[in-house]
């Protein structure tokens, strides 16, 4: 047995003994500057309102999307964790509302040469990330890269965010297509939701999510669920220059409003909860096992 199967047995038996816990939803995009990292932050701060604890980790590497949102630069990121002995908790930043964020930096690109020994202790450390929170949010890179198909693969919740630009749809659907061709995707284990944003109108919105449905029922033999709209807001461009959430610094504007309708049904999904809690641990077990 080589070293590479001897750890995809280690990471094998430690998913066996996950226990389920925090609920996991993984935000990506098929292109970039279509407003995922916004919608991260601000869902985040909606499910603080309605009383859960929530975690975002930032898996885009090489931005600093939801840290610029926080006005904040973390002390530690992932990579302390792994490599320089910090603890979970060492390495959260607390940003508004008490909402906890962990910068990706390097560390989670570099999880597929871990020793049995980091393994231990990062399966350890989300463990106990699972104990600290209702909601881990994962922000993802955008387009299709392997570290964000990767992230895909292994969640159970993933919401797709898509414009009414052409090249976002396209892109969208492109994402989607190497998703479902892909050998370890598993449709039924998957929730995938798509959020319209930057819409005029909801009948725009309900256009835009049909045109992509009806794409991936009719050539891939899937199926999406719509989580709603997301309206062009001149007040979400105002509060990104004051490096603040929409829903904060203005509450009475349609998209805090709308945010707060999607967050709502986000949440009163009560099948999903109970299915989807499968935890950060677990999710990155499954990160671990394909890297290996």
């Amino acid at each position: 047995m080589d070293q590479a199967e001897q750890l995809r047995n280690i990471v094998k038996q430690k998913n066996q003994q996950l226990v389920p816990s925090a609920r996991v939803i993984t935000v990506t995009s098929g292109k970039g500057g279509v407003g995922k990292s916004n919608i991260a932050v601000n869902m985040a701060i909606q499910m603080q309102k309605s009383g859960k604890r929530v975690i975002i980790v930032d898996a885009d590497f090489g931005l600093a999307n939801v840290e610029v949102m926080f006005g904040t630069i973390p002390k530690y990121n992932f990579g302390d964790l792994i490599y320089h002995g910090k603890n979970i908790r060492d390495i959260i930043t607390v940003g508004p509302m008490g909402i906890g964020f962990i910068s990706g930096g390097s560390g989670i690109t570099g999880v597929n040469n871990l020793t049995k020994d980091q393994i231990d202790y990062l399966i350890s450390s989300m463990k106990e990330l699972d104990q600290m929170a209702d909601v881990i949010i994962i922000d993802t890179g955008a387009g299709i890269s392997d570290s964000v198909l990767e992230f895909v693969l292994a969640s159970p919740e993933i919401i797709l965010v898509t414009t009414p630009e052409p090249s976002s749809l396209t892109d969208s659907y492109s994402l989607l297509k190497v998703l479902y061709r892909n050998p370890e995707f598993q449709w039924n284990e998957k929730r995938i939701k798509v959020i319209s944003n930057r819409v005029d109108s909801v009948e725009e919105g309900t256009a835009i999510f049909n045109k992509i449905n009806t794409v991936v029922e009719q050539f891939l033999n899937g199926k999406l669920e719509y989580l709603g709209v997301l309206p062009q807001d001149a007040m979400l461009e105002r509060a990104v220059r004051q490096q603040q959430p929409v829903v904060l610094s203005y509450p009475e504007a349609n998209v805090s409003k709308a945010f707060a309708v999607l967050t709502e049904n986000l949440l009163e999904e009560k099948d999903v909860q109970f299915q989807m809690k499968k935890g950060v641990a677990r999710l990155f077990s499954n990160l671990l096992h394909r890297r290996k």
